[in-house]
């Protein structure tokens, strides 16, 4: 089933609401997080769906990880996308984890860039 644009930008538009207020409550929580984004392909929605939870360097992703928190921004992203209305057997499957110090070595700090390298790579 093919969505118009006009239901798009509806998806598109609650995601961003209802993912800010995750983030909001990330960064309270969460030593070293900085932010969150969202990359999707219509086509495929919402199996291409990913959520992409940013830090500000490898060390404090994986010190967040170790501490389990990554089960908290799974539980927040999966809070996020219910109140948005978006069904996903898995939620859990769509969170990534990034952080700003391998955007800047790898994709010179293009996040536009390295998310569509990352896309690209998963077809």
């Amino acid at each position: 089933m093919s969505l118009t644009k006009r239901e798009q930008s509806r998806i598109e538009r609650t995601l961003a609401a209802t993912l800010t207020d995750a983030c909001e409550a990330a960064k309270a929580e969460i030593v070293g997080f900085e932010w969150l984004t969202h990359d999707v392909d219509y086509q495929r929605f919402p199996s291409s769906l990913r959520v992409i939870w940013v830090f500000a360097s490898q060390a404090e992703q994986d010190a967040a990880i170790a501490k389990g928190q990554d089960r908290l921004m799974q539980a927040l992203t999966a809070a996020a996308l219910q109140a948005a209305e978006v069904a996903l057997e898995t939620p859990a499957a769509h969170v990534h984890f990034d952080n700003e110090q391998s955007c800047q070595r790898v994709d010179g700090g293009n996040w536009q860039q390295r998310l569509a390298r990352q896309r690209s790579s998963k077809h």
